[in-house]
């Protein structure tokens, strides 16, 4: 049986394949009248609005916003805005005002289970990139964090979610056995490291750089990437931790897959030009204002900006919103998503 997408293209072709067949029955013309077949296939760029948050959403697609923005990716009409936060990106899925948005993973299924369906995710774009930091050299593993205070922004989304994961798992009890102090923004957190004798933060990529570049004795103590593997491992469960994905309203995507999937391609070649060319790729990033050149060429190895569509999409993040779910429903928005989530699987 065909799923939505390849039906889509079926009809695609069987469209063409009535317009041939009917071109063929057509009497001949003279060589001197003007070819209207032409003019009935050609098809305008179709409009495609994109919102990014800023920070490793935003400098995968630098690549892309640049060629672009230089007019040489003439198949749609692309545009792109780069946000300072989720919540600013949610209505404006809600209103239709974009098309295409990187969003937290967890908030991709909460925005289809709050629309029921209304969107699709088409692609992981960046996997775990969340560090504990501290003024210091005292935290090694995780049970050292017993005690402590840990400031982080980003409540309700994944930096909650994972750390709660790492800490249960570590046999630390995140009500009892931490102190959690959720902050709006990621300098309040460094601001509050600074004063908090011997409290840690836990903070995103390229703020870890930027934060460091401000003073010298910040010190990552853990990546939470590779704590989420060990967890899982030790758990006998095996999912990535993802950070950000690429949704796409399902309205457009559904009346748009060729726009969707010439997305897909170029938001491809940019993640591997910035994997592959992190100076040249700096320097656009901080043309975008996003964060200054030196930090980002700093950084931009440590983001883990990623490019997953299709089945392993689907495999990689159905299995890390199920321990989200198992965690809290509320997470995921209430429930797991449906087939129709993924698209392209």
């Amino acid at each position: 049986m065909l799923n939505r997408r390849e039906f889509l293209q079926a009809a695609a072709l069987g469209g063409a394949a009535i317009g041939l067949a009917g071109c063929g029955s057509a009497p001949a013309q003279d060589d001197a009248a003007p070819a209207q077949g032409d003019a009935a296939t050609a098809t305008e760029p179709v409009a495609v609005r994109t919102a990014a948050l800023k920070g490793p959403t935003a400098m995968g697609l630098v690549r892309f916003m640049s060629e672009a923005d230089a007019g040489n990716l003439a198949d749609e009409d692309w545009s792109f805005q780069i946000l300072a936060s989720a919540d600013e990106v949610t209505p404006l899925i809600a209103k239709s005002e974009v098309d295409v948005a990187a969003v937290p993973a967890n908030l991709a299924s909460v925005l289809y289970n709050k629309t029921e369906g209304g969107v699709h995710v088409i692609a992981v774009n960046t996997l775990g990139v969340l560090y504990v930091c501290e003024l210091g050299d005292e935290v090694k593993t995780v049970s050292d964090l017993r005690g402590r205070t840990i400031y982080s922004a980003g409540k309700g989304a994944t930096p909650q979610y994972a750390l709660e994961y790492v800490l249960r798992q570590a046999g630390l009890d995140p009500d009892s056995d931490v102190t959690i102090e959720w902050k709006s923004e990621h300098a309040e957190c460094v601001a509050a490291l600074a004063e908090g004798a011997g409290a840690v933060a836990m903070l995103p990529q390229p703020f870890v750089t930027t934060a460091q570049a401000k003073n010298g004795q910040i010190r990552v103590a853990l990546d939470l990437n590779r704590e989420w593997e060990s967890a899982c491992e030790a758990a006998g469960q095996k999912a990535r931790l993802i950070t950000g994905v690429a949704v796409a309203r399902s309205e457009f995507a559904d009346a748009h897959p060729e726009a969707v999937d010439a997305f897909l391609g170029h938001y491809r070649e940019s993640v591997e030009y910035v994997n592959g060319n992190v100076d040249e790729a700096a320097k656009l990033v901080a043309g975008y204002d996003i964060v200054p050149e030196a930090v980002a060429a700093k950084a931009l190895p440590a983001c883990n900006i990623t490019f997953v569509a299709g089945q392993d999409m689907r495999d990689q993040l159905s299995g890390y919103l199920e321990i989200l779910f198992g965690q809290n429903a509320q997470a995921v928005g209430g429930s797991l998503p449906g087939d129709d989530f993924y698209y392209g699987a």
